[in-house]
């Protein structure tokens, strides 16, 4: 049995959990060993069996437990160059750790595979990741990005389930709290999607064979989930499309999610 879950999700961290029979692995790692530890537990897994951690970028939401993980745990590590190299100056990579570099294509661990695809936000080598699992099902993970690209949308179509980030509503962000430097950050090109430009998204998505959508990534000050669900369901039923009928689609919250069995 496949599964994913969202471990931690949002501005203050960021783990996602994938596992089959045969062990699993972790994308992001942006909380506490411990919390990391914790967190597998609950989702019925074992840190002993993890394969590998893939990290998208070096922002600290992703890789807060990153260190001390790959010490206790000595696991292969892959990310970006760019990535990697930023790990390296904030001397997040234990010595004797193997790294392996996600541009040079996709990496089998164990049963399973991962590749990279690079996503638009404010650091160089911002990574996405698709895990091909020993079946054949793909899911993706897809979040801190400002804007879907091609290279972001052919990556991720066909997978069985994606984890697309669904970060603010629009208003809400412009008329909240944040300083206009930082509501421009988050709204440009290299910032984060929003809810209605997460939801054209889901469209595709759906139209090429993904039915399991985790909306992930929402902003603890500019959006609520139930914005973000009513955003994505009442774009998805203009395409004649219901909940539970055609797809199925939750809100990641911050911990302490369940598991979905692709």
């Amino acid at each position: 049995m496949s599964r994913i879950c969202p471990l931690f999700s949002g501005s203050t961290g960021n783990s996602t959990y994938i596992s089959t029979a045969e062990g699993g692995i972790l994308i992001d790692a942006g909380a506490s060993y411990k919390s990391l530890c914790n967190a597998v537990e609950m989702a019925g897994g074992n840190m002993q069996e993890l394969l590998a951690v893939a990290i998208t970028h070096e922002h600290i939401d992703h890789i807060k437990g990153l260190k001390v993980l790959l010490k206790n745990l000595k696991i292969p590590l892959i990310a970006s160059q760019k990535t990697l190299e930023a790990l390296a100056a904030g001397e997040c990579i234990p010595e004797k750790t193997t790294v392996f570099v996600a541009d040079e294509g996709e990496k089998d661990f164990g049963n399973i595979k991962i590749s990279r695809f690079a996503t638009s936000h404010d650091c160089e080598g911002s990574s996405g990741y698709v895990v091909t699992l020993p079946d054949g099902k793909r899911c993706a993970v897809c979040t801190d990005l400002g804007v879907v690209t091609d290279e972001v949308r052919s990556a991720i179509t066909g997978s069985k389930a994606v984890l697309i980030e669904s970060n603010h509503d629009v208003n809400m962000l412009k008329n909240g709290p944040y300083p206009p430097h930082l509501k421009l950050r988050i709204l440009s090109d290299k910032g984060h999607i929003s809810n209605a430009a997460c939801a054209v998204e889901l469209t595709q998505l759906l139209q090429n064979g993904t039915t399991r959508f985790i909306l992930g990534h929402l902003s603890q000050k500019n959006n609520l989930p139930m914005l973000a669900l009513s955003t994505a369901k009442s774009t998805l039923m203009d395409i004649g499309a219901a909940a539970e009928r055609d797809y199925i689609l939750s809100v990641a919250k911050p911990c302490g999610n369940g598991v979905i069995v692709l």
